[in-house]
């Protein structure tokens, strides 16, 4: 059985790895199952939940339009003003936070907050966790409260 930390760190190695594949294949078109091949060699996925990141990278890739059209209300310019990062990572965002009830919502914002310092522009983190609390105060008011 796999203990609650090491499946917290393979999920984490798993968006990761996600955020980066989104990236590609928004810049190249690519289909999410080369993108996937591709990553899975060019990686070590040893320590990575890989039915995570298949899970995350064709789900997003597959209802790109649907995530969009949940956060969008949230935003404060047009969508196109977004850089491709920050798109994606509200796209993986709103998606865990629709799609994945098992992860708590507090789980999905702290993640993709790391993933935004990582991957994002200067204090672009604090717009994708401005945005992911309003569509987690939309898709799950029960667990997340303002205030």
């Amino acid at each position: 059985m796999t203990s609650i930390n090491v499946l917290a760190a393979q999920r984490r190695r798993a968006r990761h790895f996600c955020i980066q594949a989104l990236y590609q294949w928004s810049m190249t078109g690519a289909t999410p199952a080369s993108i996937e091949a591709e990553f899975r060699t060019d990686n070590d996925f040893t320590n990575v939940d890989v039915e995570y990141f298949n899970e995350l990278l064709v789900g997003i890739a597959e209802r790109s339009l649907d995530l969009d059209a949940l956060y969008v209300p949230f935003l404060d310019r047009e969508i196109e003003a977004l850089d491709c990062i920050e798109r994606n990572l509200l796209r993986l965002g709103t998606f865990e936070l629709m799609e994945r009830i098992d992860v708590p919502a507090k789980v999905t914002l702290n993640e993709t907050v790391a993933l935004a310092k990582k991957f994002g522009a200067t204090d672009s983190y604090r717009y994708i966790n401005g945005v992911l609390d309003q569509v987690g105060l939309k898709l799950r008011p029960n667990e997340l409260v303002e205030g």
